[in-house]
């Protein structure tokens, strides 16, 4: 009785060590998303991620700004191992909120420039979006455009349409100015920017773009990948639309065109670190960089990666070499005070 005994506690413990064991291979095989980005621009990197590294990938996808207080109110007990971004303004949200965790990889540190990381190595920018103007060809000589303070000018008044303030591309925008401009002078600039403009702000900037193909104003700010994505667009409307408009390279005498950055960060309470890592690590390799240019439109991180077709045409351009990681929180929410006083909304 004794050596039954004996035998069928050991036939348990052998059930529950395989049942450890395989908990923990599921675990080490599986690594959970938050994505702030579409599941269609992102789709082809797991993809690719998935079969080349053998890790299931979890994805949930909605609003990064949502996902940062849902991370908030899930503390430790979130299933979450990155958080995902469109913008570097919600990278710093949530690295004030104290989600993000420093991570150590000699890849990432090689791989991702300093200017498109945290100084604490807790984020990262993944794919390069620059801001520029894009202008009527009809309507607008582009030898009377020079610098985003420029469309401030008299000269503009009634001709430019912009996307509301209250989106984090122009908040970042504003708060680039505020460092490399001063407070003032970018208070003063949007006093006289709001002026020019032909409607109330509304809309994405695609809308910006159509508004210009219909005359309804000249000129906008907006991002590249936008237009891009426009000309090879199934939607005849929108490539005649951007087929109307050009992009002119603002401040290339001075500190360079606005650019931002899509990226992620580990989140603390991480349960598949080690897979979060890799998952960034390849995100940063050079043959995930080349999905980023090629299917979604944007500008890579690494200098070794060229812009798609489409994007190569819109020229060469020497970007802002400010270091994102200076956009604190504290000047991003000066940029939306300033936005808000002067009716940019």
């Amino acid at each position: 009785m004794k050596y039954k005994y004996i035998f069928y506690l050991s036939i348990v413990l052998i059930i529950v060590l395989f049942t450890s064991i395989l908990t923990e291979s599921k675990i080490k095989n599986e690594l959970n998303i938050y994505s702030g980005r579409k599941l269609e621009l992102i789709n082809p990197l797991i993809n690719k991620f998935e079969k080349e590294n053998k890790i299931k990938i979890n994805i949930v996808t909605g609003a990064s700004d949502a996902f940062i207080e849902r991370l908030k109110l899930e503390g430790t007990n979130s299933p979450a191992d990155i958080l995902l971004t469109t913008d570097v303004t919600r990278l710093i949200r949530a690295k004030k909120n104290n989600l993000f965790t420093s991570i150590n990889s000699d890849i990432l540190l090689k791989n991702v420039p300093k200017k498109y990381r945290s100084k604490d190595n807790d984020w990262f920018g993944f794919s390069v979006r620059a801001r520029p103007i894009i202008y009527s060809n009809e309507r607008v000589d582009n030898r009377n455009l020079s610098t985003y303070k420029d469309l401030s000018d008299k000269k503009w008044q009634g001709r430019l349409c912009m996307r509301s303030s209250s989106n984090v591309y122009n908040q970042t925008l504003i708060a680039s100015m505020i460092i490399n401009e001063g407070e003032k002078q970018t208070e003063a600039w949007i006093e006289k920017l709001v002026k020019n403009f032909s409607r109330k702000p509304f809309g994405g900037d695609r809308d910006q773009i159509r508004a210009i193909a219909s005359g309804e104003c000249d000129i906008t700010i907006a991002n590249t990948y936008y237009l891009a994505n426009m000309i090879n667009s199934k939607n005849e409307n929108d490539k005649r639309a951007a087929q109307k408009v050009s992009i002119f390279w603002p401040n290339q005498f001075s500190n360079g065109t606005h650019v931002n950055i899509s990226g992620a960060g580990i989140i603390k309470s991480a349960k598949n670190k080690n897979n979060a890592i890799k998952f960034l690590e390849f995100l940063s390799s050079k043959e995930a960089q080349e999905i980023y240019t090629k299917l979604n439109q944007e500008y890579s991180i690494r200098n070794d990666v060229l812009p798609s077709n489409t994007v190569a045409k819109f020229g060469n351009f020497i970007p802002d070499n400010l270091y994102l990681n200076k956009l604190s929180d504290k000047i991003i929410k000066k940029s939306v005070i300033l936005s808000t006083k002067k009716k940019w909304r």
